[in-house]
C-alpha cells in the first residue's frame, strides 16, 4: 500500500494509519512528495516543477524502484490528486484506491473559470502565491502559514504544538517553497510546465475516468476547499463507494480519523 501525504502536511498524516494496516498484514510505503523533507533533486539545474502530473511521475518511479508493479492507494489533498492520477492514467498499477474529497483530476484551462464569490475566498492563498510578495512571504513565513491553514482547512481538529512540528520540519527542505509556489501558479497558468509532460496534461485535461475500484471519503468539518462528493461520483466507473466521517474531521482526514480510513483502505483491497 502507498499513502500519500498532501500540502502543508507530510508523512506524519499517516502516523496512526499506517500501523493498522501492517498489523493487517500489509506493506505499507509512505514517501515524501518531492520538495518536502528528505526529497531531494539529482541536480540543481532541474526545474522546480509542481505541477500535477510529474508528482505522480515520481510515485511511478519509486514503484519501478521498489519493483511495485501494483499497489493500493490512499491519500489526500496533493497525494489524492497524484493518487487519482496514476489511477487514471496508469490503472494497471492501482489496485484500489482510497481518496479524500474524492475527484481532484484538473487543468490550467479548466482553472480559468471564476467560481462563486465565497469559493474564490476559500483560495486566497493560491492567488497569494501568484504574486512574488506571496511568494517572498511563504519563504519567510513557512512555518506559521503553515499551521494557519491546518487551523483553518481543520477547524474543530484540537492538535498541540509537538503533532504541528513533527510535520512543520519537512517543510525546511530547500526546495519547498520553489515546488509550493510552482504548483499553485502553474494550476492558474501563471507558470509553464516542463514540454515532457504535456502529453500527459493534455489526457488530464480530458477529465478521464478513473475505473479501478474505489472508496471516497469526506469529513464533516473540512474547512479547505474541496467539490462535493454528488459532484464527482459519476467519475468513478468501477466498484464505488463514499463515505462521510462525523465528529468534526476536517481536511488532514487520515491524522483525525485514522480507524476510518484504514478500514476503508482495507474494505477497498477486497472490492
Amino acid at each position: 500500500m502507498i499513502l500519500l501525504h498532501g500540502w502543508p502536511y507530510d508523512i506524519h498524516s499517516f502516523v496512526d494509519v499506517a500501523p493498522r494496516l501492517a498489523s493487517a498484514g500489509y506493506r505499507v510505503i509512505v514517501p515524501y512528495l518531492r520538495g518536502y523533507g528528505t526529497t531531494r533533486f539529482l541536480s540543481s539545474d532541474m526545474a522546480r516543477n509542481g505541477q500535477q502530473s510529474v508528482v505522480a511521475v515520481d510515485i511511478i518511479a519509486l514503484m519501478d524502484a521498489l519493483k511495485i508493479q501494483q499497489a493500493i492507494f490512499g491519500a489526500f489533498d496533493w497525494g489524492a490528486r497524484t493518487a487519482n492520477i496514476i489511477a487514471a492514467l496508469w490503472p494497471e498499477r492501482c489496485k484500489a484506491l482510497v481518496s479524500v474529497s474524492g475527484y481532484l483530476i484538473g487543468s490550467q484551462a479548466g482553472n480559468q473559470a471564476p467560481l462563486p464569490p465565497k469559493a474564490e475566498f476559500a483560495w486566497w492563498y493560491q492567488f497569494y502565491f501568484a504574486t512574488e510578495r506571496g511568494k517572498l512571504g511563504y519563504e519567510a513565513n513557512r512555518h506559521d502559514f503553515a499551521k494557519l491553514i491546518w487551523q483553518l482547512a481543520s477547524p474543530k481538529w484540537n492538535f498541540d504544538d509537538a503533532t504541528f512540528e513533527r510535520s512543520a520540519a519537512a517543510f525546511q527542505n530547500p526546495d519547498h517553497v520553489a515546488v509550493v509556489i510552482h504548483n499553485y501558479r502553474w494550476r492558474l497558468g501563471l507558470a509553464d510546465g516542463e514540454p515532457q509532460y504535456d502529453a500527459l496534461e493534455k489526457r488530464l485535461a480530458a477529465a478521464p475516468v478513473i475505473a479501478v475500484p474505489t472508496i471516497t471519503l469526506e469529513g464533516d468539518a473540512n474547512g479547505a476547499p474541496h467539490p462535493e462528493p454528488q459532484a464527482y461520483a459519476k467519475k468513478f466507473s468501477g466498484k464505488y463507494a463514499h463515505r462521510t466521517i462525523s465528529g468534526g474531521i476536517g481536511h488532514n482526514l487520515p491524522q483525525e480519523a485514522p480507524k476510518a480510513f484504514a478500514d476503508a483502505v482495507i474494505e477497498v483491497a477486497s472490492y
